[in-house]
């Protein structure tokens, strides 16, 4: 290899692993002196590459070192170092080379053998240096999908397995498990979908980007993406509770009393509100105003039921009692419990549903 050949070579690898050429620079010169020094014996030695031509040249060194320098054997005792000379020279004798030098410097001796030490020398270090590489891209991939957490991403479904999806992100895979679907959504090869990083996993060989459709993080940042009242701070988001597949709260509310958080949500016609159900498959959410106070903050999020009487029974343990008609007692409540149960989560509170003929056998008062 011609050093013309070996600086494309090198640039073909920054290119193709985006990764620095210094690295990559460094990591040939370390694999390079790791093969000279294994071919020829020599472990005062080392590989420059000159970045700009491709040249390569070794030199073998020498450091200099102290004339007198006193040293302790096992046993305790004192002794003067005695120098080798192959890899150390005295200080005196290194200023009658070049006056310059100092302890701890060395003198190079260019030793670039004549026969064909790239073909033998790039063999051996072959494995080196695509070590070298691979941990240069794992670190670059990592800066580039660490702030990512907690983000949505677009991206491919290139493979599958029994228990996964492997998405395309760019520059690496993210595993989306089977699980993390959408109940009853299909996927096809080829397709682009959002997902929602749950976990960046950098603690094994190999960087693992875990992602999920089935979040509630991933309806947050779908309301982001859609409603541009999020990005700018008109419209702000106070929490999220979801039962993926079936239905999602998501309590919003504005700083500006003047402003219609819930009818920014849902644009003109339904527009917005309408990409983000597509996206969910026909998942069903509730828009919910969030309020301060928490009992109508329980009452706006039992919704669709209306007409509710909501007592904070302990604030220090977020209980609640709610009284329900006849009429909306099996609205707030909801199929399978789910109604009471996102309203629960969306608000942080234990709630205890009843209606109003319990309430009233219970003695409880309502006004």
């Amino acid at each position: 290899m011609n050093a013309k050949e070996f600086l494309t070579a090198l640039d073909n690898i920054v290119a193709e692993k985006n990764i620095d050429r210094n690295i990559v620079i460094e990591a040939m010169e370390t694999a390079l002196t790791t093969a000279y020094k294994k071919n020829y014996g020599k472990n005062n030695s080392k590989v420059i590459i000159n970045p700009d031509t491709g040249e390569i040249k070794v030199y073998s060194y020498i450091t200099v070192v102290a004339d007198q320098e006193e040293v302790e054997d096992e046993e305790g005792n004192k002794h003067l170092k005695e120098i080798n000379p192959e890899l150390e020279i005295k200080v005196s004798d290194a200023k009658k080379i070049n006056k310059n030098l100092e302890i701890g410097d060395t003198i190079d001796t260019l030793v670039t053998p004549k026969d064909d030490f790239s073909r033998v020398a790039t063999s051996t270090a072959k494995q080196v240096v695509i070590q070298k590489i691979r941990e240069a891209e794992r670190s670059s991939i990592l800066a580039e999908f660490e702030g990512k957490e907690g983000e949505l991403l677009l991206g491919t479904v290139e493979l599958e397995d029994t228990d996964n999806f492997y998405i395309n992100l760019g520059r690496s895979n993210g595993i989306l498990p089977r699980r993390e679907l959408i109940p009853g959504e299909k996927i096809e090869m080829g397709s682009r979908i959002k997902v929602y990083v749950t976990k960046i996993d950098n603690s094994g060989r190999n960087l693992v980007i875990k992602l999920s459709r089935t979040h509630y993080g991933f309806v947050r940042r779908l309301f982001e993406l859609e409603i541009p009242e999020f990005q700018d701070g008109t419209v702000l988001m106070h929490a999220v509770a979801r039962e993926a597949g079936v239905r999602s709260k998501v309590a919003v509310y504005s700083e500006n009393p003047n402003f219609d958080p819930i009818g920014a949500c849902i644009g003109n016609k339904g527009s917005r509100i309408g990409s983000i159900l597509k996206e969910l498959k026909g998942e069903k959410v509730d828009l919910i105003k969030y309020d301060k106070d928490p009992k109508i903050f329980i009452e706006n999020a039992l919704s669709p039921a209306k007409n509710l009487t909501v007592l904070i029974m302990d604030p220090k343990k977020n209980e609640a009692l709610v009284v329900a008609d006849k009429e909306n007692f099996s609205l707030a409540i909801g199929k399978k419990g789910i109604n009471a149960k996102l309203a629960s989560r969306l608000t942080k509170y234990k709630l205890d549903i009843k209606n109003a003929e319990d309430a009233k056998e219970l003695g409880i008062k309502i006004q």
